[in-house]
C-alpha cells in the first residue's frame, strides 16, 4: 500500500461527477462520497480530496510506479479547466447556465481497450447496468489484482482473453445479451489487426480525428457515438462529440431547433450536432460536451426526486386525510 498527494485545486476537479458522471465505469463511491475506489492502471486506488490536494491510496501495488504522473495523465491535470470554462462560457449563455449546475468535470485519459468494451456495452443501456457489466468482464476475464474489505479487484481483461471461443456464451448468460456477440467479435476483430497497437495508432499524435474514427466504425457493435467516446476518452481527439440522446436534446433546444422534426439520432444528425457544437466550442469540444453532459443528467436525476418526494408526500397527505375523515 502506498499513499501521497498531488496539488489540484478543488475548482479544477470535482471527483465525484467526473468519475460518476458516465465515462469510467470502474469506481464506487464510499463514505458518503468523500472517497472513490477503482481500478486504472492495473491498480486499485482510493481517491479523495481536500480544496487544494487530490490524495490517493494505491493498494496491492506490485511494482514501483510513478503515482503522481499516472494520476496527471488519467485526469489531463496539463489542460487548465478553469481557462476553458471562461473561454466556452463567454461564447456560449446556454455553457454559462449549465456551469451553475455542474463544474470541475475532467475528461479522463482511459485505457483505450477498457474504454472500447466498455462502451460496446453501453448501448441502450444505463450507468449501473453498464458498470456491472464491466465488472463482470474483469471478473471472469481478468486477472485478479488484491482482496480489500471484503471484495476481490480484478483487473480489465486483455484483449486475447476476450476473443477466446466461450466468452460469447458465457457472457449470454450473465445477461449481456446482443452484446455478448459485439465483445467477442470485436476481439477477435482486433487481434487480426494487431490488437493493442491498431487501437493506439489512432492516438492524436499520429492520426486525424476523422481517420481514427473512420476506421473505429468498422468494429463490432462500435457506431458513431461508441466511437466518440473512444476518440476522446482514449486516444485524445478532445475535439469528438459523442451525441446520445441527451446531447441531441440539449442541441435542439438551444442550438438546433430544427432538430425537432427528428425522432431519432441517425448517423447523419450526429454528424450535423457534433460539426454544430464544435465550431461553437473549439478544439476542445468534447470536454465542454461532457460538462453540458453532466448538468443535463444532474438536473434530470433532481428532477425525479422532486417528483418522487412530492408523490410520496401526496400519499401521506391523502392518507391523514383518509384517516381524519374516518375518526
Amino acid at each position: 500500500m502506498k499513499t501521497g498527494q498531488i496539488k489540484c485545486r478543488k475548482e479544477e476537479l470535482d471527483l465525484g461527477i467526473t468519475l460518476n458522471g458516465g465515462q469510467s465505469f470502474r469506481w464506487v463511491s464510499l463514505e458518503n462520497e468523500k472517497a472513490f475506489r477503482g481500478v486504472f492502471a492495473g491498480q486499485v486506488w482510493t481517491l479523495a480530496q481536500d480544496d487544494y490536494n487530490l490524495h490517493y491510496t494505491i493498494h496491492g501495488l506490485s511494482e514501483d510506479i510513478n503515482c503522481e504522473k499516472l494520476l496527471s495523465d488519467y485526469f489531463r491535470f496539463d489542460v487548465s479547466l478553469k481557462e476553458n470554462l471562461e473561454k466556452w462560457s463567454a461564447t456560449d449563455k446556454h455553457f454559462k447556465k449549465a456551469l451553475e449546475k455542474v463544474d470541475g468535470v475532467r475528461i479522463l485519459n482511459q485505457d483505450v481497450v477498457e474504454n472500447l468494451f466498455s462502451f460496446i456495452c453501453s448501448s441502450n443501456n444505463n450507468i449501473v447496468r453498464i458498470s456491472s457489466m464491466v465488472e463482470k468482464l474483469s471478473r471472469f476475464f481478468g486477472e485478479k489484482i488484491c482482496d480489500l474489505d471484503g471484495k476481490e479487484y480484478y483487473d480489465f481483461p486483455k484483449i486475447n482473453s476476450l476473443a477466446a471461443d466461450n466468452v460469447e456464451s458465457i457472457l449470454r448468460k450473465e445477461g449481456f445479451g446482443y452484446r455478448a456477440s459485439y465483445i467477442a467479435n470485436t476481439a477477435k476483430q482486433l487481434l487480426t489487426l494487431g490488437g493493442r497497437k491498431w487501437l493506439t495508432d489512432f492516438h492524436k499524435d499520429s492520426s486525424t480525428y476523422e481517420l481514427a474514427k473512420e476506421n473505429l466504425v468498422t468494429l463490432s457493435g462500435v457506431g458513431p457515438k461508441v466511437a466518440d467516446c473512444i476518440c476522446l476518452m482514449s486516444l485524445g481527439h478532445l475535439e469528438a462529440i459523442p451525441v446520445d440522446t441527451h446531447i441531441y436534446q440539449v442541441a435542439m433546444a438551444n442550438y438546433m431547433p430544427h432538430l425537432k422534426k427528428q425522432k431519432s439520432v441517425t448517423p447523419k444528425v450526429h454528424q450535423e450536432v457534433s460539426e454544430c457544437l464544435r465550431e461553437l466550442w473549439g478544439p476542445l469540444a468534447g470536454w465542454a460536451q461532457a460538462i453540458v453532459f453532466c448538468a443535463k443528467i444532474n438536473n434530470q436525476s433532481s428532477s425525479q426526486s422532486k417528483e418522487k418526494t412530492k408523490r410520496k408526500s401526496g400519499g401521506v397527505l391523502k392518507k391523514a386525510k383518509k384517516k381524519l375523515k374516518e375518526s
